[in-house]
């Protein structure tokens, strides 16, 4: 047997030894199947004999591939690179190079945009990219500029898309930043279209933002429990959710310098309006933080405060954010989502006097029509008026 093989067979004892003790920390079930595949892809290394500098190229993947019968493998063996790779035992981890429809070069450059000034994370901008590819494909068999987009080319375009209705949703949300930057930051377009984009047909009044009782806020916050690292950090994401109303990406990037815990403030740097705000914490907001800081988060040389379990540890994104708070909403027996905590922070705004404008500051939001969608569920104040009933 090669030292190369021996090192290897060593690495991978190593690198599951490590998910196991994880999974054993904050749950999880992925080290059987990494096992499999690993366990197949030193014997393939063995009979092949590769050597170690050859071991996680993009070449030796797709040999191995072809030769194993085990569906998903690339997860445990990127997954093992980038731990030697920490380790400083290889030059650079495995890259799968994934199909990507190359687009011109204003697309390219909101993709961009995307990723490096938003924070976004990968699946949505995946998940863009394919959009914007339909929306190419579309102007170029017609011979349409972007510059000359009407709203009646994307309707069209919207028919074109055989899909469900939560995903062709999903899709206009997807269009309408496009179209957002285009008109705002790029100016290449006169009108701002992603208003007129728009599903049909939608009714006269909105519906009103829901939000959780206060009962529910009760057995919610009774329900959360902190034996994980996990548990706690999702116990603050929690807590800066329903105490400041923060949005999940406005969560998702904060940073360790934005918490004052003498002054018991918080600076929220990214938000709509492009207006830093600093925002008072509650007391156990302050001790929900400080626990994350001292006993979950992992040691990292990254500043931002919210930092993923599984290695590599990088910041979450917002996606992580949302799905963390409605997996204890479940938990709870509540069927809600992260934005109810935003919401219910609205109505304990409303309740206790705050004007509109003042709301409006609070939460953020770019024009005061996002904010008069609240004035109308006030529903104790109108229990008790109507009804004599409190909730």
């Amino acid at each position: 047997m090669s030292e190369g093989i021996k090192k290897l067979l060593q690495s991978i004892f190593d690198y599951l030894w490590g998910i196991k003790i994880a999974e054993a920390r904050d749950g999880g079930s992925k080290s059987a199947i990494f096992s499999a595949v690993l366990i197949e892809f030193a014997a393939y290394a063995m009979r092949e004999n590769t050597p170690w500098k050859d071991l996680f190229t993009y070449e030796t993947f797709i040999l191995f591939r072809k030769d194993t019968h085990l569906k998903k493998a690339s997860p445990a063996i990127i997954g093992l690179s980038e731990y030697l790779h920490q380790k400083a035992q290889i030059e650079q981890p495995l890259k799968i190079p994934s199909y990507q429809v190359k687009l011109p070069a204003v697309y390219e450059q909101y993709l961009f945009y995307l990723d490096q000034v938003r924070g976004i994370c990968q699946g949505y901008i995946n998940s863009t990219r394919r959009v914007l590819a339909s929306l190419h494909d579309y102007l170029e068999k017609r011979e349409l500029s972007l510059s000359g987009l009407k709203i009646e080319h994307l309707d069209a375009l919207m028919m074109e898309f055989k899909v469900a209705k939560t995903t062709l949703k999903t899709y206009r949300h997807l269009l309408r930043g496009f179209l957002k930057y285009l008109y705002a930051e790029r100016k290449i377009i006169k009108q701002d279209l992603a208003p007129l984009v728009v599903g049909p047909p939608r009714l006269s009044y909105q519906k009103p933002p829901k939000f959780l009782r206060p009962q529910e806020i009760k057995t919610l916050f009774s329900s959360l429990k902190l034996s994980t690292p996990v548990q706690i950090r999702t116990y603050a994401m929690i807590h800066l959710a329903y105490s400041l109303g923060l949005r999940p990406i406005e969560i998702s990037r904060l940073t360790l310098d934005d918490i004052s815990f003498t002054k018991a403030e918080l600076t929220v740097r990214e938000r709509k309006t492009n207006k830093p705000a600093i925002l008072p914490l509650p007391q156990q907001t302050v001790k929900a933080i400080a626990a994350y800081v001292l006993k979950a988060r992992q040691k990292t040389e990254h500043r931002a405060l919210f930092m993923t379990h599984n290695s590599p540890h990088s910041p979450v994104c917002p996606g992580t954010v949302i799905g963390a708070i409605r997996t204890a909403m479940r938990e709870a027996g509540l069927s809600s989502s992260a934005y109810w905590l935003r919401h219910t922070y609205a109505q304990n705004l409303l309740g206790i006097g705050r004007s509109i404008y003042e709301i409006k500051e609070m939460m953020g939001h770019q024009n005061i029509q996002s904010t008069q969608r609240y004035l109308c569920v006030d529903t104790e104040r109108m229990r008790k008026v109507l009804f004599n009933e409190t909730l």
